[in-house]
């Protein structure tokens, strides 16, 4: 029978459904994103990620790769979604850093995606021909300080991440240099290689095999620590002279803006749980990425770290995508 104290009721139960709704989730498989394609690092690290995730949840989290300009299309993808909680990213610098710095992209970095948890780090190498005459990165340093004009780096692309990193090191040793882009990394360390460019400063997953083979060598790498990713390869910080130095490139998992808090604060505990596990830590390694959890605010933090170092630098060189 409806009276007054039913219809007094109704309020309170119509606030109740979205909490009920909430408090049931994930009642349904969640889809990862992945916005390169399959076998690049971070459809490795994203696979990796859903498969534990939806052990922990319960529910299945469908890898689904969306590869093509930069990441970009994949990124987007996630920003348009609703903030259900059921749509994930496998992130990295490229399209969440890097590309918005350099053209215009249909989402904000800021704005349309929630930083879940930062998975960890992965250096760059600074890498030159067996043959160059540099023993060592403070040599190297000396070297190209003193011919200004004269050396040349190679970059997997104008204003993708090894092109913008390289910059950042550049503006920091005070180099005068010359960028050849190529298209992606292949190319570029097989220009190396072959002597058409001086140096590069590359992700382990191009230039580390080639450094073990001895076709290339490396002198520093550029987090501001020593990393088990690299046995035996100094910091650029400490080997080129150049005291706080340090940048690297970052992965994790974001969602569109507006998830609900307790949804965030559940995504965090399994994730984190995730990186402790043993199994997971050594295939992060072997994929390249140091893990280093951080979580929603640590992430943030972290990006907005790397724009306010890099986003200056890009606008005095007049650096833009091609």
């Amino acid at each position: 029978m409806f009276n007054r104290r039913t219809a007094l009721a109704l309020p309170a139960i119509a606030l109740a459904r979205p909490a009920s709704a909430q408090a049931a989730w994930p009642n349904r498989p969640l889809r990862m994103v992945i916005p390169w394609p399959p076998g690049q690092a971070t459809d490795l690290i994203g696979r990796l990620i859903a498969q534990h995730l939806g052990e922990r949840l319960g529910q299945t989290v469908v890898p689904e790769n969306r590869p093509g300009a930069g990441g970009t299309i994949g990124a987007d993808a996630v920003a348009k979604s609703p903030g259900d909680g059921y749509t994930l990213l496998s992130a990295s610098g490229g399209p969440i850093t890097f590309v918005p710095m350099v053209q215009r992209t249909p989402y904000d970095p800021e704005r349309d995606f929630t930083p879940i948890l930062g998975l960890g780090i992965s250096p760059y190498i600074l890498v030159v021909r067996s043959q160059f005459p540099a023993a060592n990165a403070r040599e190297f340093v000396d070297l190209l300080r003193a011919n200004p004009g004269k050396y040349s780096f190679a970059s997997s692309g104008v204003g993708g991440s090894q092109h913008l990193v390289t910059a950042v090191f550049n503006a920091r040793a005070e180099l005068d240099t010359l960028h050849v882009p190529f298209q992606g990394s292949t190319a570029a360390m097989a220009a190396l290689m072959s002597g058409t460019v001086d140096y590069a400063i590359e992700t382990p997953a191009g230039a580390w095999s080639l450094v073990r083979q001895g076709a290339l060598r490396a002198l520093g790498h550029s987090l501001p620590r020593l990393t088990n990713l690299l046995p035996g390869l100094p910091t650029l910080a400490e080997a080129a002279g150049l005291p706080g130095y340090g940048i690297g490139g970052w992965n994790g998992i974001m969602g569109p803006a507006n998830i609900p808090a307790p949804i965030v604060e559940r995504l965090v505990t399994e994730l984190t749980a995730i990186l402790a596990m043993p199994a997971v830590r050594e295939k992060l390694e072997q994929i390249g990425l140091e893990p280093e959890p951080r979580g929603p605010d640590a992430f943030a933090a972290l990006l907005r770290e790397q724009r306010d170092v890099i986003l200056p630098l890009i606008r005095r060189l007049g650096i833009r995508a091609e």
